[in-house]
């Protein structure tokens, strides 16, 4: 960490114990949870979008659908979690923030899933934070359910500086999933079907508008 990195992180206000206490926990259990300042410009950026419901893939522990429940008093949010201890910690973490009337917990593969289950519904706001190298994938399969206009926020294309490395210093079993990560990043920069920008704010957002 330098310098300049401990200078933004003072700029963060502070959270409330809850999420001071979900941190700990991530960090002492190695749960990845998004790092504070991507989290910082993703409720930021929704707050200026203010979409009334939101789909999260990846739930872990519950801290990013939490800290996007609290901030957009108005928005609703599905969250899908294939792993059942972690889906479990995050709808106890999520009852008692007195959350579990906005936030909703699938437990399942969310590329296994039925797309029934949102045969009815459209979201403003899709955030993807689940099994890298798994991106395209999951764009594909739940993009048909954003509304015109939507947002797909994409984290962790930089994945911990491994997708800055040249593919030779990559560890082998991770060769696939960068490859996988660029691939996708190319692919979603080139849609003409949205507006993409990459941000270099914590592990590397892609913000996806569609057209």
């Amino acid at each position: 960490m330098n310098v300049s990195d401990d200078y933004l992180k003072d700029l963060i206000k502070p959270r409330s114990d809850i999420f001071m206490e979900m941190e700990l926990y991530a960090k002492e259990n190695h749960v990845p949870i998004m790092q504070l300042m991507g989290m910082e410009s993703l409720i930021h950026l929704l707050s200026l979008q203010k979409p009334k419901s939101v789909l999260e893939l990846g739930t872990a522990i519950g801290y990013s659908s939490m800290r996007i429940a609290t901030k957009l008093e108005s928005t609703t949010i599905v969250t899908i979690e294939r792993d059942v201890e972690k889906a479990e910690l995050a709808k106890a973490y999520i009852k008692r923030g007195n959350l579990q009337n906005r936030i909703e917990v699938i437990i399942g593969d969310a590329l296994e899933i039925s797309d029934d289950l949102f045969a009815d519904k459209k979201f403003d706001a899709m955030f993807i934070d689940a099994a890298k190298g798994q991106y395209k994938k999951f764009f594909e399969k739940y993009a048909p359910f954003l509304s015109d206009g939507g947002v797909i926020y994409c984290d962790n294309l930089l994945l911990n500086g491994l997708s800055e490395l040249p593919m030779s210093e990559v560890p082998r079993r991770k060769r696939t999933m960068v490859r996988n990560q660029h691939q996708f990043t190319e692919w979603l920069m080139n849609n003409p079907a949205y507006d993409t920008a990459f941000l270099p704010v914590g592990d590397g957002m892609l913000v996806s508008i569609k057209r």
